[in-house]
């Protein structure tokens, strides 16, 4: 049944007809659904719609407390998403030569350009972008504006992508945006777009954020680069303000194959005289690569480690799950001292990465303020720890964190041994192909009783065969296998069994792959 059902559809309502629309995905559960919590409903027709377009058209003019049952059901996310699945996503299947901003460029002003409706605030980097963006849009949340945040990958909710500093929008504002994206996307020509290229699903996720904080009537919003920075689909922002974290070697065959070219793909973000902060960097030549970017812009950039001083950072309480940071600045009136949900060294750099940028940005904003942003941020995946697991109490703690570069990986295990270095510890390892998994392997030597290596899941290309050779050449002791879901169940067991610390890193795909497996 087609979207040309809608006045059937409408007619069948005012004969008083019960009617149950469903894309194909959700037919059997939602089927399951009814006959478990509605045993007594007994519709006089089900119309099952098989595609997720023709349901909204079908749903998006009218309001139906039968409608609202279904949600119950089927969240509009899904619906969305299903429709996604249909355009071409580089996240899971990455490709040369496919990045260009004269889509999205396009979309936007179909839109009427909802990414301008807020002033905005634009980071990119290598590793502790997502971490700088959350804590930036806390502490705008604490200001008392009204913020939202733009992020990716998710863990388990396709909503942490565009989301407020501390949880969702209402579902009102992600239905709203849905049913205005999908049916003028739907209309339009492909002969239409820029070169006639096919709609890829980030921009139109990038476009949905857009519109989305459109309707939520944001005050400010963040915006995290997706790949890159240059070419980004979220780089046709005209910000107040950029930032630029540590720079890795990541994505080399889309980046380049130096950190100086990465560096350059990264800097692509500064705009014309508006202000870019810097965080530490690895080599003078990235440095040198960013301020001339920033120099030519005529941007005034700002690296945070002139400002910052008499920078320290220790794990405290009883749990040791929270660390408080200090540091001070010429930018500060006092110095800034918080006690964070964040771990480790590199989040402690964020925080004050975050810090700079903020008073940059609101030189007369109170530092209580920031201390209380800084505080409240946390986030899915980046050194989450979780105990009293259930099925698994014998697991002393699960620790979950996507590092997938080998700066980001050294960082974590640094973390590790602070927080549990006396402890017995496992690790559960994945990681996409283009990671450099033969030098990362050498970092868990000596280190792990037991390391258990797959692959991320299905949604990210990978590499068992790289990973086998690098850890075989580390000489590292550990059970390799294809099948990811079973080799979670098996580190989850037999850390149990012996009950040790687990460590799942490597990509934030395996993360998402180990969460879903807690629910089952």
């Amino acid at each position: 049944m087609g979207r040309g059902s809608k006045t059937l559809f409408l007619w069948l309502l005012r004969s008083g007809s019960s009617i149950v629309s469903i894309p194909q995905k959700a037919c059997s559960a939602l089927l399951r659904g009814f006959e478990s919590r509605n045993r007594d409903w007994e519709p006089k027709i089900r119309i099952f719609v098989y595609n997720a377009e023709a349901l909204l058209a079908m749903t998006m003019d009218f309001d139906l407390t039968l409608y609202s049952d279904y949600n119950k059901f089927v969240n509009v996310i899904d619906v969305f998403q299903d429709w996604l699945n249909d355009y071409l996503n580089f996240e899971h299947n990455p490709k040369k030569e496919i990045f260009w901003l004269d889509t999205i460029d396009y979309l936007c002003k179909r839109f009427d350009n909802p990414q301008d409706y807020a002033p905005c605030i634009h980071v990119a980097g290598s590793k502790g972008k997502g971490s700088v963006s959350r804590m930036i849009s806390c502490i705008l949340e604490e200001a008392g504006y009204k913020v939202g945040l733009y992020t990716s990958p998710h863990i388990t909710d396709f909503r942490e992508r565009i989301c407020t500093p501390t949880g969702f929008f209402s579902e009102e504002i992600y239905a709203k945006t849905v049913k205005e994206l999908m049916p003028n996307i739907d209309s339009i020509i492909p002969e239409n777009l820029p070169a006639e290229r096919p709609l890829t699903w980030f921009e139109l996720v990038t476009l949905y954020a857009f519109l989305c904080f459109r309707n939520a009537e944001v005050d400010w919003s963040v915006y995290e680069v997706g790949l890159g920075g240059r070419l980004d689909a979220t780089n046709v922002l005209r910000p107040k303000l950029c930032c630029i974290t540590p720079i890795e070697l990541e994505h080399t065959e889309f980046l380049g194959d130096t950190l100086e070219k990465i560096a350059a793909e990264k800097a692509g973000i500064i705009k014309n005289c508006t202000p870019v902060i810097f965080a530490h960097q690895q080599t003078e030549s990235v440095k040198i690569v960013l301020r001339e970017k920033a120099i030519t812009r005529h941007a005034p950039y700002y690296f945070v480690e002139d400002y910052i001083n008499n920078a320290y950072y220790h794990f405290n309480g009883p749990d040791k799950k929270k660390m408080t940071v200090h540091f001070e600045s010429e930018l500060f009136n006092r110095p800034i001292e918080t006690q964070m949900q964040l771990l480790g060294k590199a989040q402690a750099q964020n925080a004050a990465m975050a810090a700079v940028a903020i008073k940059k940005l609101m030189p007369n904003l109170d530092e209580e303020i920031i201390e209380r942003g800084l505080a409240k941020a946390k986030l899915p995946g980046r050194f989450e720890i979780i105990e009293n697991i259930n099925g698994y109490p014998e697991i002393p703690a699960l620790i979950l964190d996507g590092a997938h570069t080998l700066n980001s990986i050294r960082l974590t295990i640094d973390t590790l041994n602070k927080l549990y270095g006396d402890s017995k510890v496992s690790l559960l390892f994945a990681c996409a192909a283009d990671k450099d998994v033969k030098d990362i392997s050498m970092l868990f030597r000596y280190r792990f009783e037991h390391v258990y290596v797959t692959r991320p899941g299905e949604k990210k290309q990978s590499d068992l065969n790289a990973e086998i050779e690098a850890f075989t050449h580390a000489e590292i002791k550990f059970t390799a296998d294809a099948d990811y879901k079973m080799m979670i169940k098996k580190a989850f067991e037999e850390s149990a069994a012996n009950g040790k610390v687990l460590l799942v890193t490597g990509s934030f795909y395996l993360v998402s792959e180990v969460k879903e497996f807690l629910k089952s």
